[in-house]
């Protein structure tokens, strides 16, 4: 089961290629539902979000693949939607889904990890939670938790939404299609993985460092 999940995750190119070969635009929608999914519930922080636009946007950029405008309008609002959803379930659910701290769905250590990011960075952890994996689902789910103001956490949601999916989208678009990143497409989503959680790693051990001392 594993096994087969990392081939799909690391050949993200290829089972998309599949996917629109025998389902054609039901691809949109399935798009559509991962992206909503990945960042508008907090259960679910493991789903491609990076990568998967990045190989995306590869799609865009071949003969009879996706139409690049509307990959782009269509992710962008299921980002957004995905934000409000999950600020909106931290506004109303608050700490009352963390009260097990042996929860494996809804793991305390995620939301803690996320609180220290916005002491660091206040409402801006929105945008910068959008390129960082686990934390961009808890983001809009502890800002919600907070009672931050509603027009302020829209404009930060639509700030990063629109940069989060332009930016690896048209990446993939301009350079997923390069015969090198084609040949070697697993060690370049591999990168894109190291890249994304390089924050989380200085993160981790700046804490660590800091409660060393103390």
């Amino acid at each position: 089961m594993i096994d087969q999940f990392l081939d799909l995750f690391f050949n993200l190119n290829h089972f998309l290629g599949l996917f629109i070969q025998e389902h054609g635009s039901w691809i949109y929608i399935l798009l559509f539902l991962i992206i909503f999914a990945e960042t508008g519930f907090i259960v679910t922080p493991f789903l491609p979000g990076d990568s998967l636009l990045f190989a995306v946007g590869a799609l865009t950029a071949i003969e009879n693949g996706l139409n690049l405008w509307t990959i782009l309008l269509s992710l962008t609002i299921a980002a957004i939607i995905g934000d409000f959803v999950n600020y909106s379930t931290g506004y109303y659910l608050g700490p009352k889904v963390f009260t097990k701290k042996e929860s494996k769905l809804f793991n305390p250590k995620h939301l803690e990890r996320t609180e220290e990011f916005y002491k660091k960075y206040g409402p801006f952890t929105i945008v910068i939670a959008r390129f960082m994996p686990i934390i961009r689902t808890f983001a809009p789910f502890v800002a919600g938790m907070g009672k931050m103001n509603r027009s302020r956490f829209f404009l930060y949601n639509i700030t990063g939404g629109i940069a989060w999916i332009f930016s690896f989208t048209i990446l993939g678009h301009f350079f997923g299609n390069l015969p090198f990143v084609k040949k070697n497409f697993q060690y370049v989503i591999i990168a894109i993985i190291i890249v994304s959680v390089i924050p989380l790693v200085i993160a981790f051990f700046k804490e660590r460092r800091k409660i060393a001392s103390s």
